[in-house]
């Protein structure tokens, strides 16, 4: 099998009889170098195909102007706005993102990780996947000096930058709503308790349900991983109690969807016979029949506040991070699933 093999400086320097310190320089429109011999130097690069070696450079400068994200999923509309926000912001000061995704494996989490400080990126900017509980590599991280801001989904262990919204607050406001419908048996299907945001809403979800005087019933509180089958699944599970909830919480668009394609099919009315509330305020729940109410995470402002709390770092020699939080508000958008017309 042919290699074709990668055009090097040697090579221009070698076709125009020059120094590759001269060539170097060129390409960089040193200002030591004429026009003319620049003008040859990139017409004899392009004619080679050469492709400058960025991680060289990088590792020369100790800078590459690439900053790092990790998201659990791309095909949320939550994570890629969040994803436009933070290239939109650090765009305009000169810098690139490397997207990586997780698919909430903790093993890949850690190779994204491993590949990210490999390309010599001057940060990275995370959300944690659901299966990840060791933080040593976000730990190794921080040893290398790198700016490492959370968002959505961090720990407050690692003492470094978190942006998110107010997930306890979050469902006081949807318990409070829902008590305001009248409903009394209210049911939780959440995410895993050992991350962080998911275990907030369920300790919110618990003092609401105290604060209103609701018995809090172990059956009616679910743990998963919040796929659309998952919302399938757990909803079919509640249904079979000999005590129906008469509201159900989910802290996924994507599990509530799947717990409404249930409803619908087995024609229970919803929001008559169980209201439903979700939690992400994905496009889709404003499409479905009924309309899905759910918490609006703020997309747009957690993207840009992350790439813009990264930039107070762009010009300190040494990186000292601490717990600093930016807390946004809950933001309930109501819509036919949880309030009759």
């Amino acid at each position: 099998m042919n290699t074709k093999k990668k055009t090097t400086i040697k090579d221009i320097a070698n076709v125009l009889n020059i120094s590759t310190a001269a060539v170097s320089k060129a390409l960089h429109d040193d200002s030591r170098i004429s026009k003319k011999t620049k003008k040859a130097v990139k017409q004899v690069a392009k004619n080679l195909d050469y492709q400058p070696n960025h991680l060289a450079s990088a590792l020369r400068k100790g800078k590459s102007n690439l900053v790092g994200v990790i998201v659990p999923r791309t095909n949320s509309n939550f994570f890629s706005s969040v994803i436009q926000n933070i290239e939109e912001v650090l765009n305009k000061e000169g810098y690139n993102i490397i997207i990586t995704q997780s698919n909430e494996s903790y093993k890949k989490e850690c190779n994204n990780i491993d590949t990210l400080l490999f390309t010599q990126v001057d940060g990275i900017i995370a959300s944690m996947a659901n299966e990840t509980i060791d933080l040593e590599f976000y730990e190794k991280v921080k040893a290398k000096g790198i700016p490492l801001i959370l968002f959505d989904r961090g720990e407050n262990d690692l003492n470094v930058d978190y942006i998110g919204i107010n997930d306890y607050e979050s469902s006081h406001v949807i318990v409070e709503h829902l008590v305001k419908q009248g409903r009394k048996r209210i049911a939780h299907i959440g995410g895993y308790k050992h991350t962080r945001i998911f275990n907030n809403r369920i300790r919110g979800y618990v003092d609401a349900l105290k604060k209103h005087q609701l018995p809090l019933d172990n059956e009616l509180l679910i743990e998963s991983s919040l796929t659309i089958e998952d919302g399938r699944q757990k909803m079919e599970q509640l249904l079979k109690l000999k005590n129906r909830p008469d509201a159900v919480y989910i802290a996924s668009d994507y599990a509530a969807l799947g717990a409404l394609q249930l409803l619908n099919e087995l024609q229970i009315k919803v929001p008559e016979d169980i209201a439903l509330v979700g939690f992400g305020n994905e496009p889709f729940t404003a499409m479905v029949t009924p309309s899905i109410t759910s918490i609006n995470q703020h997309s747009e402002e957690i993207g840009k506040q992350a790439a813009l709390t990264f930039l107070n770092y762009k010009n300190k020699k040494t990186i000292k991070q601490t717990l600093n939080k930016i807390i946004l508000d809950a933001e309930l958008v109501v819509r036919e699933s949880s309030a009759p017309k």
